[in-house]
């Protein structure tokens, strides 16, 4: 069975996509991640570990008033950095992690807290892999495993989104393939 980041990356190839990533809780690893599959240059335009919190706003083009308010770790923050760095990278698909991975808890979110999220071209019909979706996360165990499990996650989410998005892509040739619209 292939890797989640082996499958993204043959979808992406599939569908001739490209993917950028915002990272700050995981430092970078999922970049690692992606760029461990053998083709990733084919689909992987790079990515921003933006660690500090100006720097989602200065490179990411986060609200100011946002992270002000509400800190670094927030659902909304997650959808910036993904459009963000989709937008700054010139990708198809943007993905963002941010959260806490400890020891202490930050802005006032408990060690685990994390929030990851894809931002993607708007699909044909309304609700199809369309625009930004966020997963908020809440998880258990050491630092290490809470990063870890962030990779895992945002990289599950974007597989959703690509497969509901090759989905909809095979009905729209299947139903003119038989002389539908």
């Amino acid at each position: 069975m292939s890797s989640p980041a082996a499958e993204v990356v043959r979808l992406l190839t599939a569908t001739g996509g490209t993917l950028a990533v915002a990272e700050s809780l995981t430092g970078g690893l999922v970049a690692a991640e992606i760029t461990s599959v053998p083709g990733a240059s084919r689909v992987f335009r790079g990515s921003v570990t933006a660690y500090a919190t100006e720097l989602k706003h200065r490179l990411l083009g986060v609200d100011a008033g946002l992270l002000a308010a509400r800190g670094a770790v927030d659902a909304q923050v997650a959808a910036q950095m993904a459009a963000g760095v989709r937008k700054a990278l010139g990708a198809d698909w943007g993905l963002a992690t941010t959260g806490v991975a400890g020891p202490d808890a930050q802005d006032g979110r408990p060690v685990g807290t994390v929030f990851v999220a894809v931002d993607g071209p708007s699909g044909p019909e309304p609700g199809s892999a369309a625009g930004g979706k966020v997963e908020a996360l809440r998880l258990n165990g050491d630092r290490a495993e809470i990063r870890r499990e962030s990779v895992r996650s945002v990289l599950a989410l974007l597989l959703s989104e690509l497969a509901g998005e090759q989905t909809g892509n095979e009905r729209a040739q299947d139903t003119e393939q038989n002389g539908g619209f």
